[in-house]
């Protein structure tokens, strides 16, 4: 048994891969979460909650420049029968460092109207610099996405994890020193730098260069025109949270709602982060709708990884106010109810997680808009009317309904792609009604608390 499991650890097949690359995504993941939450707990004692709500405007900014401005490179360098071809690589490399370019630029130029919509005239200054983070980004190897495709991730999961400290020590060091956002903002760019600096140093393989080959192009503009529209509708479907309760609520209210959603969000942040990583490579080479082997070897992954995911958010669900007391100051208290509220609402969203990829990695990235686009519109109409009606718990609120609401379009995705599970599904709404149930129970005093926080 034992050499069974280690000839499946260390082989060079598509299970083999798979699990050693689920592990150090799992493993560098933990270790970026730890340091971000180590970071969090220190620079919550450096710094004010309005802080956090201007950096939560910052991130904002910046996820919008990003994916208003995505043509999917990275998921075509996966999915592409050309991903290794070096000619295709420099065209992607080449699309990269001029997309990076005209962002920063954008940057600088809507900083004004973005201080004039929140009324925050910090956001004239702090946008211009922290959008020259997409300048720095443009130059990443594309060294990186080839480990990702072939599911090569040791090196990049340790490069990964130097980036993180790099930007945790500027970050503590300069928010002592200053006592200022700023700390955040320049951390950040340090951030960037490094990252870009030791990947082009210490990955493997060619060095990119200017390229404009005409069929790559083609293929790149082709495949990434539905991946732009994608990640449009997927930016509001993951930041119209913070758009909305940026303009209704106060910056000290989002500041604590910023605290509370990194504290919830870890198990789907992480699983976002496998499927991404994991998922397109296995859906490639092992499509479900190819043989009842491969949806069965599908299922089982899937199974391990929602329940796992599961486990983790229902400890934050139950646990959080306890978790955020412990951790933060009285400042920061009301946290708590939303970390509980946050991770209950995420539990619809998690059993799905394993689908999205399917359609990608078939190269359909229209069937992928399509649900892109539905739960935008979904989570803008939740979250709007949750506010409307109830404030900051109202939208919370709204945000699991978008998740609920949207499973008839993910169930027409994963159907066409062969992946759709019905008896996953059915176990784990089961299960994550009962967390639900028992969160709420044990925290009902710091949630009707919340109701009258925003309201």
């Amino acid at each position: 048994m034992i050499a069974v499991m280690r000839q499946r650890f260390q082989g060079s097949s598509i299970a083999a891969r798979a699990v050693r690359s689920s592990l150090l995504t799992v493993g560098g993941f933990g270790f970026n979460q730890g340091m971000r939450l180590l970071s969090n707990l220190v620079l919550t004692r450096l710094l004010f909650p309005e802080a956090f709500g201007l950096m939560a405007l910052v991130s904002v900014f910046m996820m919008g420049l990003q994916q208003f401005s995505d043509v999917g490179t990275t998921t075509a360098i996966l999915q592409s029968k050309r991903g290794d071809d070096e000619d295709f690589l420099n065209t992607a490399w080449s699309i990269q460092v001029l997309r990076g370019a005209g962002l920063a630029l954008a940057g600088a130029v809507l900083a004004w109207p973005m201080a004039q919509f929140y009324d925050e005239p910090q956001l004239l200054h702090m946008l211009p610099v922290a959008a020259l983070s997409m300048l720095i980004m443009g130059f990443r190897p594309t060294r990186m996405d080839t480990a990702n495709r072939h599911l090569l991730l040791g090196r990049v999961t340790l490069l990964d994890m130097v980036t993180q400290v790099s930007g945790l020590v500027v970050a503590i060091g300069l928010a002592w020193l200053t006592g200022s956002v700023w700390a955040l903002v320049i951390s950040g760019l340090v951030s960037c730098v490094v990252e870009v600096a030791i990947n082009w140093a210490f990955l493997p393989g060619a060095p990119n260069r200017f390229r404009w080959e005409r069929e790559a192009r083609l293929e790149l503009v082709h495949f990434g025109k539905w991946i732009f529209l994608s990640t449009v509708c997927g930016f509001f479907f993951s930041q119209s949270d913070k758009i909305l309760m940026g303009k209704w609520l106060t910056l000290d209210l989002l500041g604590l709602y910023n605290i509370g959603y990194f504290l919830a969000a870890f198990p789907m942040l992480l699983g976002g982060m496998v499927t991404r990583r994991i998922l397109i490579p296995i859906y490639r080479e092992t499509p479900p709708r190819e043989s009842q082997q491969n949806f069965l070897r599908l299922r089982r992954m899937r199974v391990i990884v929602t329940a796992l995911l599961m486990a983790m958010v229902g400890v934050l669900a139950c646990a959080g106010n306890w978790l955020v007391d412990a951790m933060y100051d009285e400042r920061y208290l009301a946290a708590g109810a939303v970390t509980v509220i946050i991770a209950c609402m995420q539990m619809p969203q998690i059993i799905v997680q394993t689908y999205d990829q399917a359609a990608l990695a078939a190269g359909d990235s229209k069937t992928f808009f399509v649900l892109a686009f539905a739960r935008a519109l979904l989570m803008i109409g939740c979250v709007l009317t949750g506010l409307e009606t109830a404030g900051l718990l109202g939208a919370l609120l709204g945000i699991g309904a978008a998740y609920v609401l949207a499973y008839p379009v993910v169930v027409w995705l994963a159907r066409r792609m062969g992946a759709w599970d019905p008896l996953h599904d059915a176990i784990f709404a089961g299960v994550g009604l009962g967390l639900g149930a028992l969160a709420g129970w044990l925290n009902w005093s710091v949630i009707v608390a919340l109701a009258g926080l925003g309201g």
